[in-house]
Parts: structure tokens; sequence; C-alpha cells
């Protein structure tokens, strides 16, 4: 498995993490358990960004990683 396919599953797997939170969030009656839902999805989209980042990177300059 190249660096380039972990990142993306990496990837894949943050995306499936917020979206469960999303989902927690809404559900939820405690409204400090939804911030916290909230601010947990938050932070997995800023590391959603550095990680497309780091795709893009990888494709970038890094021509062996293409898929």
């Amino acid at each position: 498995m190249t660096v380039s396919s972990q990142v993306k599953g990496c990837f894949s797997s943050i995306k499936s993490a917020e979206a469960t939170l999303e989902t927690l969030a809404a559900k939820t009656k405690d409204k400090e358990a939804e911030q916290i839902f909230k601010d947990v999805q938050n932070t997995l989209k800023t590391v959603q960004l550095d990680l497309e980042n780091q795709v893009l990177y990888l494709t970038k300059e890094e021509p062996q990683y293409k898929s």
C-alpha cells in the first residue's frame, strides 16, 4: 500500500467519523454533549483539510504516488 493510498484511506475514515459525529449531535438531547460532538467535528474538518493538502502535495510533488 502506497503512502498516497494510506493518506486517502485515512481521509475516508475521517469523513466517516465526521458524519457519525454530526448524526450524534443531531440525536442527542444533552446540549453539552451536542456541543462536544460539534467541537470534535470541527477539529476533524481541520484534519480533513490537512489531509486533502497532503494528497495534493503527494500527487504533485511525488509522481510515484499518483493513483
